[in-house]
């Protein structure tokens, strides 16, 4: 797995719930380091185990604690580049969803060795889509529906999600798009600003 999702991963435990909760995470993982490298690429088997441990850690269902990671990722201010890649995927909530097919893709582009699971955007009805969303990790359909969830807030748009679980290794996200235009969406622009 790539450094760059297992770095997301302790930034969340320590941004969220503080170095400590990290630490102990890492002991019970049994580790034999507390940092993960962005650039570097780890066993594949590392990150399920780093996962449970922070469930276990956290006293959380493991499905709740990745939906509350997928949330962090999009809204966090330390990621905000990944909203920003995301973001760039459409101008309303319904555009954006529509290119999550090319989300991996978009990804290759920022880190060239960065291979995310494949994604497919299924249309059933006017404003109901279901998501297939390929799961490397078991619950990687969660992380996805904290992302939807932070993302349709950042659009103003309500949308009710429901994971509707999976198998051999695919997990399927229910879209229900109940309004595009909610509330007030967050500010986005094009331009990167320099600070």
């Amino acid at each position: 797995m790539h450094g760059l999702i297992n770095r997301a991963i302790q930034c969340f435990v320590t941004d969220a719930y503080g170095p400590e909760k990290w630490l102990e995470a890492t002991r019970m993982a049994e580790l034999d380091f507390v940092e993960f490298e962005a650039m570097m690429v780890y066993d594949d088997a590392v990150t399920p185990r780093i996962l449970d441990a922070i469930a276990q850690v956290l006293d959380r269902p493991r499905d709740e604690m990745m939906e509350d990671l997928g949330t962090y990722l999009v809204s966090h201010p330390t990621v905000e580049a990944l909203r920003r890649l995301l973001r760039f995927g459409g101008v309303t909530f319904v555009e954006f969803l529509q290119s999550l097919d090319d989300l991996p893709d978009r990804a290759r582009l920022a880190v060239s060795d960065l291979h995310l699971p494949r994604i497919e955007l299924r249309e059933h009805a006017p404003n109901h889509f279901s998501l297939v969303c390929d799961c490397p990790v078991e619950g990687y359909g969660h992380v996805m529906m904290g992302i939807l969830r932070a993302m349709a807030d950042d659009y103003g748009a309500l949308a009710l999600l429901e994971h509707q679980g999976g198998g051999q290794g695919t997990e399927v996200i229910s879209i229900s798009l109940i309004e595009t235009e909610f509330a007030e969406g967050r500010v986005f622009d094009l331009g990167a600003r320099a600070g």
